[in-house]
């Protein structure tokens, strides 16, 4: 169910056609395992107006997705009817979104960084396309698919902060874009491009990356940047830890008002007043630096200053 609505037996998959049975089917995996009330279930299928005799009708619906389950080879006794409602029996041979859950699990316990990376590659693997996209629910888009799509974010955000957290900044660079551009506003992900880009010597679209989403926030949300952004600014307008990873917290994990220095870790030494100015410059778009740390005037500020000139003689 990781993408669009499906059933597989390993070999062939199967996607199903947006219908009432696929409706319930949806409902019941996203809370495997547990009784899902009949109320909820004819307000995922018929919406705020269930058909007269709901209960009835959705008896019926579960006859048809068990007639769908027999046509494929599932096993008829999947779907439990229980006091109040229904339950679906899965785990994580059947069902993608548990197996999901597991690996990611298993990468939470792993003791080493490129296994737990591996799994957690692993279980972003699973999900193929829109979520739930042949399902025609609005309770199910409303209320079930975003808290869905936030685990997926969570564990891309995990991949990236534990591939810089091994030193690989500018591999990580496109697929840190990537991200950001599928989700324009989620601070989390702007902040590792934006660390990504800073340690790679890329200071001044680091800068550009937070003006954007300093922007985005401000526009699209009206309001400002956490604590973690506005830290990770300060840390690239400073030129601090440079070839560290920044103090950020773990991914998923909400950021502490100040973070605190790592033991043992000297900050730099406050900047002069010349390389305050150089900053500046490269934060106005005036000046650009090269992976090197020499400045050189921006294109477009020199075509300005030429046409200027010419103008005045």
């Amino acid at each position: 169910m990781l993408g669009l609505l499906a059933i597989t037996d390993g070999r062939e998959t199967v996607v199903l056609p947006p219908s009432k049975p696929s409706s319930l089917l949806a409902a019941l995996l996203l809370h495997p395992g547990t009784v899902v009330s009949a109320e909820l279930l004819q307000h995922v299928v018929w919406g705020s107006r269930p058909p007269a005799g709901g209960r009835s009708a959705l008896h019926t619906c579960v006859l048809r997705l068990r007639r769908l389950f027999a046509k494929y080879g599932v096993a008829d006794h999947a779907i439990e009817a229980v006091p109040g409602g229904y339950r679906l029996h899965a785990d994580a041979d059947t069902l993608d979104l548990l197996q999901f859950r597991a690996l990611l699990s298993r990468a939470d316990v792993s003791e080493d960084q490129e296994s737990a990376l591996r799994l957690a590659r692993t279980a972003l693997s699973l999900w193929k396309g829109p979520l739930l996209g042949n399902v025609h629910s609005d309770e199910l888009h409303r209320d079930h698919v975003p808290r869905l799509a936030e685990e997926r974010l969570l564990a891309v955000e995990r991949v990236i902060d534990g591939e810089l957290r091994l030193g690989r900044h500018r591999e990580m660079i496109a697929e840190a874009r990537d991200a950001v551009r599928a989700d324009p506003g989620h601070e989390g992900l702007s902040a590792l491009l934006i660390e990504a880009l800073y340690r790679s010597g890329r200071r001044a679209e680091a800068l550009a990356e937070y003006r954007r989403i300093h922007h985005y926030l401000g526009t699209e949300l009206g309001v400002e940047p956490g604590p973690t952004l506005r830290n990770l600014q300060r840390v690239v307008l400073r030129g601090e830890l440079a070839g560290r990873h920044p103090e950020l917290p773990p991914a998923g994990v909400p950021p502490p008002t100040a973070p605190p220095a790592p033991a043992g870790l000297e900050r730099a030494s406050p900047p002069t007043p010349g390389s305050l100015v150089l900053r500046a410059l490269v934060d106005a778009g005036l000046l650009q630096e090269d992976p090197s740390g020499r400045y050189r005037v921006h294109d477009l500020l020199r075509l300005f200053v030429q046409a200027a000139g010419s103008s005045f003689r």
